[in-house]
């Protein structure tokens, strides 16, 4: 070896060294594994490349992004009724108290107090509800507004999820405006992300105004979620949407994800749209399956313009109760590998990491913290937010 790559050598390795006092600890979390390096251990993807079609635009309003309105009383229920793997059914939460207390809930016994009343009596329904409930004034709900553009200008509107709470969901339907569209038949379907109480358990709110309006339902529904359907009021179709992929309208399909969740609920659907000239538009309820899950699904299956991942929206299930892990930081940096030129967060990604995407120079489209939502870090309720 001459002088001259020996000097070379000493200074890269000098300079490394002294580098590696400040970002050593970084590197040793990974910092390989975030580099385009890493790719070479792992065999290509195989890229299904499936046609969905294509659209001009989506506009997504957020109804209500607030699920539950305290974490601490929400948790406290939670551990207090056995744990995270106890049926949701079982915790008495609202709708269906049977006025026995924390653990011992039944849904056969809540649903009994209360079915003769909806979907067209919620208020007194409600009543009840909060009579026999542990903490109603907790429950809040998940349930967006999407609005498709088709090419040729026509405009499709989509419910995603209905909520938990029916005194919160209505006041939330009727200052978007969600009542009266559902009356007029403008939307025309329900998309259901999972089974989870947030999302699901406000479902007559939705019947109170359009029973006959078609649902689409993840497979992996249990006996309880299937018959509340039935007693919600509802008179319309139901579709059970197989997993994997389902194309639903041109630029429109939806996932269904095979996956164990919290509370004994099982698999979840998400949503993704090919927008004209920009790219996929992923949109989920939860993302229980995980960003990177949900991110990759879509680049092995999809065919979509560009080959761009222009933008996500929804709840990216990364810290929803507020309790970062380290770990989490993984998610953040792997997030930005996909280049999605927006991003729109709620309640169910989590404050401390909605800023940390703020704080990585994503391009987080944030909110107003109207309505109760608590930080402008993501759209909150009463917000919107467009691709294309």
């Amino acid at each position: 070896m001459s002088n001259e790559k020996k000097d070379v050598t000493r200074r890269d390795f000098l300079k490394g060294a002294a580098t590696g006092v400040g970002v050593g600890m970084f590197a040793a979390m990974g910092l390989y594994s975030y580099s385009d390096s890493r790719k070479s251990h792992f065999p290509k993807a195989e890229r299904k490349m499936e046609e969905i079609g294509v659209c001009k635009s989506i506009n997504i309003t957020n109804i209500s992004e607030t699920s539950w309105f305290e974490n601490a009383t929400l948790m406290g229920d939670i551990k207090g009724a056995g744990g995270l793997l106890v049926n949701q059914y079982d915790y008495n939460w609202p709708p269906f108290g049977n006025g026995k207390g924390l653990g011992k809930g039944s849904y056969d016994e809540g649903i009994a107090r209360i079915k003769d009343l909806l979907p067209n009596r919620l208020e007194e329904a409600w009543d009840i509800i909060e009579g026999n409930s542990v903490h109603p004034d907790n429950a809040g709900g998940y349930s967006c507004l999407v609005e498709m553009e088709e090419m040729s200008g026509k405009k499709r509107k989509f419910l995603l999820d209905s909520g938990w709470s029916y005194k919160w969901m209505d006041e939330c339907f009727k200052r978007e405006g969600i009542d009266k569209m559902l009356m007029n038949k403008e939307i025309e379907a329900l998309f259901i992300s999972h089974e989870h109480f947030d999302h699901y358990w406000g479902l007559p709110v939705t019947m109170k105004y359009d029973p006959e309006i078609p649902i689409y339902v993840p497979e992996g529904f249990y006996k309880e979620g299937l018959q509340y359907i039935k007693d919600s009021g509802h008179t319309g179709p139901v579709h059970v949407v197989k997993n994997g992929l389902f194309k639903f309208a041109p630029g429109f399909a939806t996932y269904v994800f095979p996956v164990p969740i919290i509370c004994r609920v099982y698999g979840e659907q998400s949503l993704y749209f090919n927008v004209a000239d920009k790219g996929l538009v992923s949109v989920t309820g939860c993302c229980h399956q995980g960003i990177i899950r949900f991110a990759e699904t879509a680049y092995k299956e999809i065919k979509y313009e560009n080959d761009n991942c222009h933008g996500i929206y929804g709840g990216l299930h990364i810290s929803p109760f507020e309790d970062w892990d380290p770990k989490y930081d993984d998610l953040v940096i792997s997030l930005g590998k996909y280049g999605f030129e927006r991003i729109g967060c709620n309640h169910c990604t989590g404050i401390l990491c909605a800023k940390k995407f703020i704080a990585a120079g994503y391009p987080v489209v944030e909110g107003s913290a109207r309505f109760r939502s608590q930080d402008k870090a993501y759209l909150g309720n009463g917000d919107t937010i467009k691709f294309g």
